[in-house]
């Protein structure tokens, strides 16, 4: 097995979870403030016809508007319309990136701290707008944590290989002795592979639905990041 310097990790679905205000009931909430009555427990057949919108994305620059156009079709799909939707949609988008609105998996920071133990950095690779800084800060994880980079900040999305390697030269590794994290099989696996990385792919147990399938054929699947330390 290659000596590794580094591991990134993917933050949304694979350090951190909505809660609810994210989930059918809170989004009930966004859209009655803004004067609209939906359905709750539509939301999950919402989100699984929304999720085709982002599949189709092939320029990879990153877009706050195609952020808003995704959640307005879960309003949508809920039973909002017009432009008490697009109004909800950026709301949204903007509370996104409030950490207040997630909880850290429990297995987090264990698995953290164990890779740092052995001399392992830990970066970080995200498709977002929030605040890695703030990410970082709000769930204390500073000390843990050698570097971050967001789409938002750097201008394109995973799975575009010039983030990818941005984070490399940001941690100051190498493709060959670095693994990515992650639970999306294109934007994290085929993104990762594709810049000359090694990639795991965290399927966690009651995950959502993974928007498209990836070749996988040798990448390794766990279910907690207390599998990694095996595995890197």
């Amino acid at each position: 097995m290659p000596v590794t310097r580094a591991v990134f990790f993917d933050v949304d679905f694979t350090l951190i979870h909505p809660g609810p205000t994210f989930q059918g009931d809170g989004y009930q909430q966004f859209c009655a403030r803004h004067g609209m009555d939906v359905d709750a427990s539509a939301f999950g057949r919402a989100v699984a016809e929304a999720s085709t919108l982002l599949e189709g994305v092939k320029s990879h620059r990153y877009d706050p508007q195609l952020f808003i156009d995704y959640t307005r079709r879960i309003i949508e799909g809920m039973g909002g319309s017009g432009p008490a939707a697009e109004a909800c949609a950026r709301e949204m988008y903007e509370q996104w990136a409030a950490c207040r609105h997630f909880s850290l998996y429990d297995d987090v920071e264990p698995a953290f701290r164990r890779l740092v133990a052995r001399g392992i950095r830990i970066g970080l690779i995200s498709n977002t707008h929030r605040s890695l800084a703030s990410f970082q800060s709000h769930f204390e994880l500073e000390p843990l944590i050698a570097g971050a980079i967001s789409s938002s900040d750097h201008g394109y999305m995973k799975p575009h290989p010039s983030i990818f390697q941005a984070a490399l030269e940001l941690l100051g590794v190498t493709a060959a002795d670095s693994v990515m994290v992650g639970d999306h099989p294109v934007q994290d696996i085929e993104g990762a592979l594709n810049a000359g990385m090694r990639a795991i792919l965290l399927r966690r147990s009651g995950a959502r639905p993974h928007w498209s399938e990836a070749s996988l054929a040798g990448v390794p699947v766990v279910t907690s990041l207390g599998e990694l330390e095996e595995l890197v």
